[in-house]
């Protein structure tokens, strides 16, 4: 005779309900996750992290990573390297609250951590929000010493910084994401 104490049989039968994480191999958008949020750490710390901690970005610094900013800016992104205030709050943000998040992330695809869906909804829901429109609408729409003199190129750069986390967005949809392929 068995004794089940009110509760645990429904514990049970909720965690036997409860479909198993498909393997990563299985999971193709989320290898393509896991290149992609890579590649954003290593680009945090490059683009990101320098104009953040006031690293000078001149043809004439010491310093390769601010080099490389300035040659990208100085051709292609003339409101990146105005530096206003106002996108050095959004830098440093990416800089020192997304790149933990990316780091995290890529843990959690890795894992299947199906408890990363809230933060990836967050993070998703503010970098289109926080960043895409700002900075998009001054680069194509604003005063014409900020505007980028080369489209193309500029959204070659930066689209993925919103494309990515608009795909991770719909990805994390639904309950369990890791449960199901897409």
């Amino acid at each position: 005779m068995s004794t089940l104490t009110p509760g645990t049989d429904q514990v049970a039968l909720a965690a036997a309900a409860t479909p198993a994480n498909l393997p990563l191999r299985r999971r193709p958008i989320d290898i393509f996750f896991l290149v992609m949020f890579s590649l954003f750490v290593v680009t945090c710390i490059i683009s990101d992290a320098i104009p953040t901690l006031g690293i000078p970005q001149t043809a004439t610094t010491t310093n390769i990573l601010a080099q490389w900013n300035y040659t990208y800016s100085s051709q292609y992104d003339p409101l990146y390297q105005a530096e206003p205030l106002w996108l050095r709050f959004i830098t440093g943000t990416s800089a020192f609250v997304y790149l933990p998040f990316y780091v995290l992330l890529i843990v959690c695809l890795v894992k299947g951590y199906n408890w990363i869906q809230l933060f990836a909804v967050i993070y998703a829901t503010m970098i289109i929000s926080l960043t895409a429109i700002p900075i998009f609408g001054v680069e194509f729409f604003g005063p014409v010493g900020e505007r980028t003199p080369n489209p193309v190129v500029f959204l070659l750069y930066n689209g993925p910084y919103v494309l990515v986390p608009l795909l991770l967005l719909i990805r994390m949809r639904k309950p369990l994401p890791f449960t199901r392929r897409f």
